[in-house]
Formats: structure tokens, sequence, C-alpha cells
């Protein structure tokens, strides 16, 4: 090895003086701690409804109150989800054993894609082991070097690096508009076109304007896209999400992402819409073709939690009444929300050090909300991302709201507070 090393060393040209790559790694870290953007994982030994129990290095573990997840409709917990669960994987094991096109495709992946297309009003759906890799398999699948892909500037890094991997040109119009959406489509008047938006927009919770959208659309001869992973489960008739909520049909929105791992508590992501673009999807997209099919056990708890969501209304109806006590409390103690009427609520911080400070005196005080900084949110735009949950209580809510107004009040001494806790 020695004189193989000595030889390749040794050779006619001149080794090239490339960038150490730790040295790299070093140097980024440094810099997001002088901008308070590091990012510390948090481990959670247990959970209890929306309570789990947090190991920190250096602490004994706690029990916070969670108001920062996702598990809209509290089904992550649910007996008969976790249950389907368990059933599965006695019967079928833990894994699924191929790609869907080899051996992997399930019959449970088959009735819970029959399950989401029959709930959703479409003719087809098709099952991902993620959200990133559906909207990859999307844009990839279907834009080439050539076509076009315009999207609203806040939308989830997942579409906007899909579109990038796709090769096509990729525009961005300004939050939310549909006449700067129509001004960037008319600057790419050649190939195909896809208008990409998020339904919800995971970090400031509003929902786009799909119906001017798809006007947009229809205008420009573009495919729309909806990334509605914030939004089944919550929104719309029996909680189809905003393309239902919006009275759209797969003529306007030929395509929609559903999440398994927000309101239905699971993991994965279901494309759902025309059957002969799902059908293309399924033989040649690249990040369904060559992964390993979800395990059938994670199919048969999203199939049980599925039919609650489609069933239990009051889960819904709930979750707004929680949203609309915590939005008013918020406002009676002068918080700065931002406007949304979805579970996604967020308070303004503007720097990322106020929004560090109280993310830390909420946690001191029992209550997991994250810091939610840039780039995840543009340049002093940081904030705290309250979510809520069904399962929530409203003397939870109460108190959330007097925990946030006294942190605000005593912001002087919060920022002095020790370092950051787990945040985005």
């Amino acid at each position: 090895m020695r004189s193989q090393w000595a030889h390749w060393r040794s050779g006619p040209a001149v080794a090239p003086e490339r960038p150490d790559l730790r040295t790299r790694a070093r140097n980024a870290r440094d810099a997001r701690t002088q901008a308070q953007a590091r990012r510390v994982r948090r481990t959670v030994a247990r959970r209890d409804g929306m309570r789990c129990e947090v190991l920190d290095a250096g602490r004994d573990a706690r029990w916070l109150l969670n108001f920062c997840g996702n598990d809209y409709l509290g089904l992550a917990s649910h007996y008969q989800v976790s249950g389907a669960l368990q059933d599965a994987a006695a019967l079928h094991g833990a894994g699924s054993g191929g790609s869907h096109l080899v051996s992997g495709h399930h019959a449970l992946h088959d009735a819970l894609e029959r399950e989401i297309a029959d709930w959703l009003q479409v003719p087809a759906a098709l099952l991902f082991g993620s959200g990133f890799a559906a909207n990859l398999a999307v844009l990839q699948g279907l834009l080439g070097e050539g076509d076009a892909c315009v999207q609203d500037r806040l939308n989830h890094a997942s579409l906007i690096d899909a579109a990038r991997l796709a090769g096509c040109r990729l525009r961005r119009y300004p939050h939310a508009d549909a006449q700067g959406a129509l001004r960037q489509l008319r600057t790419v008047p050649d190939g195909a076109a896809v208008l990409a938006t998020d339904g919800v927009f995971s970090m400031d919770g509003d929902v786009a304007p799909l119906r001017e959208l798809a006007i947009v659309a229809r205008v420009q001869q573009a495919l729309l896209y909806v990334d509605d992973a914030h939004g089944v489960g919550v929104l719309g008739p029996d909680g189809r999400g905003s393309v239902a909520d919006a009275r759209l049909d797969i003529d306007a929105v030929p395509l929609q992402l559903v999440t398994l791992g927000k309101a239905l508590g699971g993991c994965g992501a279901v494309l759902a819409g025309d059957a002969d673009l799902i059908g293309h999807l399924a033989e040649t997209a690249r990040p369904y073709v060559y992964t390993t099919a979800l395990p059938p056990a994670i199919a048969g708890a999203a199939l049980a939690a599925v039919r609650i969501a489609r069933q239990e209304h009051w889960r819904r109806e709930r979750l707004t009444a929680l949203v609309q006590r915590f939005r008013v409390r918020a406002q009676r103690r002068g918080l700065d929300l931002m406007p949304s009427d979805t579970p996604i609520q967020p308070l303004r911080c503007g720097d990322n050090a106020t929004a560090l400070a109280l993310s830390r005196a909420l946690d001191a005080a029992g209550f997991w909300v994250v810091a939610i900084r840039p780039p995840t949110v543009p340049e002093g735009q940081a904030r705290l991302r309250v979510t809520l949950s069904a399962a929530h209580a409203d003397a939870d809510v109460d108190a959330l709201v007097d925990a946030l107004a006294a942190a605000r009040d005593a912001l002087p001494q919060a920022s002095a507070a020790a370092p950051a806790v787990s945040t985005p």
C-alpha cells in the first residue's frame, strides 16, 4: 500500500490543491454559530399523546408539551393505527423486500392507494417513501431541458430542489401572487410547463390562492401541481384538503401530493390524480422505480389512519375550535401572530436571538416550540412555529398563551439563557 501511495503521488501530473472538506464544514459550522443558526437534534424517549419525554445531552429527561409537531388530527398514537401497524408487521414482516416494480408491491400498498384515490375523488394514486421523493418524481418525471417550472417563492425545499434536479428552467413568483405566476409563465413560452405550489405553506400557515392559480395554469396551458402536505386531512369537505376546499377538480389540478406523516400521523406520501400521469410516473420516475417500497405494516397503519380521518369529522371540528381559541387569546395578550386559519400558527420574532430566547423560555416552562430561522424562512423573519392538534386540551392552549406572553414580557432575561435547543 505504501509503494502504491508513493507511486500515485509521484506521477508526472502535479497533484491538485483541493479545498479540505473537513475545514469547509468546520468553517460553515462556525458561521452558523455566529449567526445563531446552529441546529441540534433532540431525542424523544417516550410519547404520551401530545406529551414527549425529551432527552438532552447533559440534562435529565423531561416531559414537554409538544406544540411543534404536525400530528394535526392526533392519529400518530391512535390505538387503531398502532394496532394496524402491529398486526400487519406480525403477518407480513418488517420490510417489503424489494421495489414496487420488482417484488415489493404488497396488497396493503394497493389498498392504501385505492383508499386515498377514493377519498380524494381521483382515478389513481401512487405510494412513495416520502413527500420529498414524490415531489422529485413529479418534476423529474414530467419535465426536462427546455421545459419550465414556475413556483411560489415560499414553496417547500423539496419542490425547489426537484425542479433544479429535473434540469428545467425554474422561475419563482412572489408569495401567493397569481399575477406574478402569470408573468413568470409568460417569460417561458416554449416547452412544457408545471405551475407548482404548496397548498398550505408549512412555515406561514396560509393557503395558496388555488382558484386564481388554476385560471393562470389553464390560460398558459401549464399543469397545476399542488403539494398539499399540510392541507389533506385538515381542510376541505371530509378533510380532502386545500384543492377540494377551493372546489377544484382533477381537470384543474391533475396531480396533488398527500403526505402520510402529518395529519395522518405516519410516514410516506401518495401522489393522487390523473391516471395517465400516475401510470407514467409508476413506470419511469426514478425515486419510485429505484427504491425499496415502504414496509407493508406502514401502509396498513396509514390505511387505518385514512379511514379514521374520513369518518371522524369531529377531529377537524375540534382542531378548528382550538385554532380559534389560540388566536383569540393570543391577540388579547398582544402576541404578534401571522395571519393563518390553519393549525400552523407562526409568531413573528424577527431576529434569530429573539426567536431562540422565546423558545428557551417556553422550554423551561414545559412547552416544546421550536425557533424557525433562515434559511428555512427569509432573513429577518425568524419566528416561533406553533402547531395545534386535535389531541391538545383547551387548558393546554390557554397555558401556552400565558407562557408565550410571559416569555415575551421577560425577553431581556430570556436572551441571556442557556444554549439553543433543537431548531430547524
